[in-house]
């Protein structure tokens, strides 16, 4: 399998690409990574150095790619952090030129877009390119519940209605809908959720809430989910797997205190979680 991720990348810690490709390589996935910023850490910190790049570089990378002939190999793209919106025309084009290769591959946006109690931390221009273009190009979105709510225009505040913005969401364009970290009234006490849609039905899985909300998470999950989807072609299946995955991360995480997910300690949670979590229908 081989998958082109466009998204961030820093040198210390993993969020983006420096997450997403190392959890795809350890399932044996080959990647083929593009950058859209090049920054020393995650701006969490509250300071950072390094820089965003443009949408020429981004295009001249994946031609580059195209050049050696083998696009046509490529099953997947998946496209995160986005940093200025001058990239996204160049993400698209690049979805394009793989699919044009492969008609069968399919595109996954994560949309970076901003969280629960942060609210909106990119560019009103980035969060409109996503909502406006790469949605509607998208196979596949995994938004995070504010996101969901963001994209739709729609309350979130419990399961049905979650569920109905997901399904909103599909209309806009993506077949499979993941909502990473649904957290509603109807939630049990102790317990996260996600929820993902698509033609056969709708799932849901419930895993213990862990103490920590590390940078990062989302993207492993994501990588992981358009990974497990394309080898499966289940979305449930797929879930399951990410998920139980990502959990058996986070709880070394939280159990180390590490700010930054512990994703190379922890790695043998890729290939074979401690704890596997089931998505049922309902």
């Amino acid at each position: 399998m081989n998958i082109l991720s466009i998204q961030s990348h820093v040198a210390y810690g993993h969020v983006g690409n420096s997450a997403a490709v190392f959890a795809l390589q350890r399932l044996g996935v080959e990647v083929w990574p593009v950058h859209t910023v090049q920054f020393s850490n995650h701006p969490g910190y509250g300071g950072w150095r390094g820089r965003a790049f443009d949408g020429d570089l981004i295009r001249d990378t994946v031609q580059g790619i195209e050049e050696r002939g083998v696009l046509r190999t490529c099953d997947g793209v998946l496209s995160g952090y986005v940093g200025s919106a001058g990239i996204g025309p160049a993400i698209l084009d690049a979805v394009a030129r793989v699919k044009r290769g492969n008609p069968q591959a399919q595109y996954c946006c994560d949309p970076v877009i901003g969280d629960v109690g942060a609210g909106i931390y990119v560019q009103p221009d980035v969060a409109d390119f996503i909502r406006q273009q790469a949605i509607p190009a998208a196979d596949v979105a995994t938004p995070n519940l504010f996101e969901l709510g963001y994209l739709t225009g729609r309350s979130t505040r419990n399961t049905g209605e979650a569920l109905q913005a997901a399904h909103a969401l599909r209309h806009m364009g993506p077949r499979v809908v993941l909502v990473t970290s649904l957290m509603s009234d109807e939630t049990p006490e102790g317990a996260i959720e996600l929820v993902v849609c698509d033609d056969t039905g709708s799932y849901r899985l419930r895993k213990p809430k862990l103490p920590i909300a590390p940078n990062g998470a989302g993207d492993v999950i994501a990588a992981l989910f358009l990974a497990h989807l394309i080898r499966t072609g289940s979305a449930p299946e797929a879930l399951s797997c990410a998920a139980s995955s990502v959990f058996g991360i986070l709880k070394r995480t939280a159990d180390a205190g590490s700010r930054e997910i512990l994703l190379i300690e922890a790695q043998d949670e890729l290939v074979k979680p401690s704890a596997t979590f089931r998505a049922e229908s309902f």
